[in-house]
């Protein structure tokens, strides 16, 4: 595989990764009540948000290079109905569906990069089908943490660079020398 193409499969597996970690963070901190919390009835849960993300994930990742990934078995209006009711089971899901993600990444390799994949009919090169879902779900990821913030209120701790804390961020930063690494790696250090 080329240079640019391992780097880029690399690099997103970090991504996600990272993201993956600021969901993680987010339901351990959460209660199994608190999963559940919205804001009003048109609002949707953490717990929903979960669902939601999954079901995506099952439908765009089973089968990633021979299928369509919206898969005729999915129901996507489904998802965002509260049906997972213990955190467990909410877990669960959230880890079943990261699985078949990074399996089907692992499946992307030299002799099938090049290849288009479908989504409800619509060609995507393998980068643009993955950057398509590198967006969607750290979308809903913000929206869990946010969740969590307001239900925690001052109980929360930054998944980030805290509050006011910016100027101390950057000095440690600055204090280094410079060197190729991911942006991820010193922040799932951080959050580990």
């Amino acid at each position: 595989m080329e240079s640019n193409e391992l780097n880029y499969l690399e690099s997103v597996k970090k991504q996600f990764i990272y993201y993956k970690t600021l969901g993680d963070k987010t339901i351990t901190i959460l209660t199994e009540e608190e999963l559940h919390y919205t804001y009003n009835e048109t609002s949707n849960s953490v717990a929903v948000i979960i669902k939601h993300i999954a079901g995506n994930m099952l439908s765009r990742w089973t089968n990633f290079l021979t299928e369509d990934g919206e898969k005729k078995w999915r129901h996507r209006d489904d998802e965002f109905e509260d049906t997972l009711t213990s955190k467990e089971e909410i877990v669960a899901y959230w880890e079943k569906g990261w699985t078949c993600l990074f399996k089907a990444l692992d499946s992307v390799h030299q002799d099938n990069f090049t290849n288009l994949v479908y989504i409800r009919n619509q060609g995507h090169t393998i980068t643009e089908a993955i950057n398509r879902q590198l967006a969607h779900y750290p979308y809903h990821i913000g929206q869990m943490v946010f969740l969590g913030k307001m239900i925690k209120d001052s109980d929360w701790v930054s998944l980030s660079i805290p509050k006011n804390q910016s100027s101390q961020y950057n000095q440690e930063k600055f204090k280094q020398e410079k060197k190729r690494t991911h942006f991820t790696d010193d922040e799932l250090r951080k959050l580990s």
